[in-house]
């Protein structure tokens, strides 16, 4: 189970932050509850509503056909509909499963003539994720992967296609007039919470992650978090942190980790709240840090810039990997290190950071106990739900998005539409 702890705290803070656990215990009760105001927004919010065993053993039917028929599998999708799907893929996919390519995430003509160069002579299948299908990266990126699949396969492309939208939506329709596969974006859930659905278990399932494993740690969180009082409910203890530091000026939240197979997952949870939590004039700014390396660049500024960052640090319990130092005949001065495990000299390096910057901001630890399907699963629950309880003490909607709307006008009267 997730664990919290908060690091760098005064006292006097601690006792503001319990106040603050004590002033909105009814933003978590209606959290638990389901609020009848976003029904059309809760659809995650019981695992089972759309991933219960029909749901999966379908997804698992679909990407069994996958991966006995091609090498590759294309991810058509851009936010929602690719960020908690390549987040699972990347940190723990295997040599010799599915190669997952994903596409529909950018308008650079470069970099879409470099993913179609990858799939030459490759057998691939793919997926168009699309809730709205009038975002026009995927839309562009399923015109010129179907251009594709016909000069592969010719007329029968259409039994490599698959298309996750919603019920009645025109991508729906394309499917029914061509033969396409078809599978149901949920209509109750924005694309940022939709991880344990159609549309992040499919490319997942395809890669060859145990998708049960997901959905049985986002069970157990679910169960967990919708009835834990408040003293007690890690979700509801972080989500107030966060507004106790917004409350005193420290308006940057960073993610970090000495784990780089978080990489991808970075972009998940910034988009959760960036998305969710920044609006009328509010909001904590989500940014990251991959640790080590990134020591070495904006560590400077975190140790001694303007002091408007508060971290929370993504801790692994379980030891994953080892690897030890041997003895070397060059007089390097790196002996120190002999008989040492990366493992450990890792560790050691979290720590000192933690303790480094904690003297200085408010640092939050949430510890996982391994890096793994199941884990991901309750990670996934754990922030979704953190989130809208976030913003419900900060007061704003976490399920709408209006400012991303603001460019597409602009697009799609230059581009004639």
């Amino acid at each position: 189970m997730i664990t919290l702890e908060y690091k760098g705290v005064s006292e006097t803070l601690q006792q503001e932050w319990l106040q603050i656990l004590r002033d909105n215990t009814d933003v978590l009760e209606r959290a638990q509850a389901g609020e009848q105001k976003y029904a059309d927004s809760l659809g995650w919010l019981d695992t089972d509503e759309w991933a219960d065993e029909a749901y999966v053993r379908r997804i698992e039917e679909i990407a069994a056909e996958v991966r006995a028929n091609a090498s590759a599998f294309v991810l058509i999708g851009v936010g929602g509909s690719n960020n908690a799907a390549r987040s699972v893929i990347e940190a723990l996919r295997k040599d010799g499963e599915t190669e997952i390519i994903y596409a529909g995430n950018t308008l650079s003509p470069n970099a879409l003539n470099r993913m179609l160069a990858s799939l030459e002579g490759k057998d691939f299948y793919i997926d168009c994720i699309a809730k709205n299908f009038e975002t026009l990266e995927p839309g562009s990126s399923f015109r010129i992967l179907r251009r594709a699949l016909k000069k592969r396969y010719g007329s029968d492309y259409a039994k490599h296609v698959i298309c996750t939208g919603t019920k009645g939506s025109s991508l729906e329709a394309i499917c029914d007039a061509h033969g396409y596969t078809f599978l149901e974006f949920p209509l109750n859930i924005g694309g940022r919470y939709t991880a344990i659905s159609n549309v992040g278990l499919l490319p997942m399932a395809c890669a060859g992650i145990d998708i049960r494993e997901v959905v049985r740690g986002a069970r157990t969180m679910q169960e967990f978090l919708r009835t834990a009082p408040a003293e007690n409910n890690t979700a509801y203890c972080y989500a107030a942190l966060r507004n106790l530091y917004y409350r005193h000026g420290w308006k940057i939240e960073m993610l970090s980790s000495f784990e780089p197979q978080f990489r991808n997952f970075y972009y998940w949870w910034t988009q959760l709240f960036a998305e969710s939590e920044g609006k009328d004039g509010k909001g904590i700014f989500p940014v990251t840090g991959e640790f080590t390396e990134q020591l070495h660049s904006i560590g400077q500024y975190i140790q001694d810039g303007e002091n408007m960052i508060f971290e929370t640090f993504l801790n692994v319990e379980a030891q994953q990997d080892t690897l030890v130092i041997e003895k070397d005949e060059v007089e390097d001065f790196f002996d120190y290190l002999t008989g040492k495990d990366f493992y450990d000299i890792n560790k050691a390096a979290y720590e000192a950071t933690l303790q480094a910057h904690s003297t200085k901001f408010p640092c939050n630890v949430i510890t996982i106990g391994a890096l793994d399907a199941y884990h991901f699963g309750e990670l996934f629950w754990f922030f979704q739900f953190a989130c809208y309880l976030s913003c419900g003490i900060m007061g704003v909607d976490p399920f709408d998005q209006p400012g991303v709307e603001a460019y597409k006008v602009r697009m799609f009267e230059a581009l004639g539409k």
